[in-house]
């Protein structure tokens, strides 16, 4: 049985900074349990509101079904429920399905519901795709706005009335428009999440639409600075934030912009910089080159 009724996830994930653990892969590319498990007990040393396991930074794509499933076990059992676990659902409706009934069989908090695998889909397939997601399960799900699977504002106040354990919108769009049409069409009745990449880019205007939380990757290998900038999002500081952003975000965002997949590729440097390898990243990505390594290495430094 869960933890959580689907509010009170959505509450809790609320109150802070969400983190999107990377997955540990062994030289061959096996999943590394120990090296995983043993990061989990450091992560969970700082303070996150919620771990978002085996998700885009942890490279749900390239993990089979039974992967995802040691993956999500492997965290439930070692965070021993010191911190909520959201596990992954995707892929067709019944995958998604059969996805979300495990991760509940598997002690989750909730359920984040990544987009359809390659096909585009109208407005009212989506909708049926989520609904069948949220009737499979008594977690709260949270739907991942992004690519093809790109939620209209009508459809979300059709699924805000027939799911009731629909609780969270995570963002990866980008459009200002359609989220302040959704606050005010749906106000607090869903937990916004800031989803774009390097997401502390964005978070200060996105306060301001009702994105109070967002998924920080570099979570996973500067938490201090991390925590302390999610912040000064909250305080308002301005100068804080810029000043964060001038001196460690933005240098981060021109080498994870020099090639596709470099925003979880460089969450895997950055813990290799900080000496705690996760191994490299799996096909299709690619890992940073030496040269983009040794920049990012010195960027980090300078931080203390």
């Amino acid at each position: 049985m869960t933890r959580y009724t689907p509010e009170e996830i959505r509450h809790a994930l609320g109150t802070g900074l969400l983190s999107f653990p990377v997955t540990h892969f062994t030289s061959e590319l096996d999943f590394d349990e120990v090296s995983y498990r043993d990061n989990l007990g450091w992560l969970s040393s700082h303070p996150a509101a919620g771990l978002f396991v085996a998700g885009g930074t942890g490279e749900f794509f390239s993990l089979t079904t039974g992967e995802v499933g040691r993956v999500l076990r492997a965290a439930v059992q070692e965070t021993a429920g010191t911190v909520p676990i959201i596990g992954p659902a995707g892929y067709g409706t019944a995958q998604a399905v059969e996805m979300a009934r495990d991760a509940e069989a598997a002690g989750a908090d909730a359920i984040l519901l990544f987009p359809p695998y390659l096909t585009e889909a109208s407005q009212d397939g989506l909708a049926a795709h989520v609904e069948a997601v949220c009737a499979a399960t008594s977690l709260g799900v949270i739907v991942y706005h992004r690519a093809n699977a790109a939620f209209d504002v009508p459809t979300i106040e059709r699924l805000v009335g027939t799911c009731p354990n629909f609780v969270g919108f995570k963002d990866g769009v980008g459009d200002i428009e359609l989220m302040t049409r959704l606050y005010a069409t749906v106000g607090d009745r869903l937990l916004y999440i800031g989803g774009l990449p390097t997401a502390e880019t964005f978070a200060l205007p996105y306060l301001e639409l009702g994105v109070t939380t967002y998924s920080s990757a570099i979570f996973n290998f500067v938490p201090k600075f991390a925590l302390g900038f999610y912040d000064a999002v909250r305080a308002g500081d301005r100068a804080g934030v810029y000043g964060r952003l001038s001196d460690f975000v933005l240098p981060l965002v021109e080498i994870r912009n020099r090639r596709p997949g470099y925003a979880v590729s460089i969450v895997k440097a950055g813990m290799r910089a900080v000496g705690r390898p996760a191994g490299p990243v799996r096909p299709p990505l690619t890992d940073l080159t030496d040269e983009e390594m040794i920049k990012l290495t010195a960027l980090i430094e300078k931080l203390g």
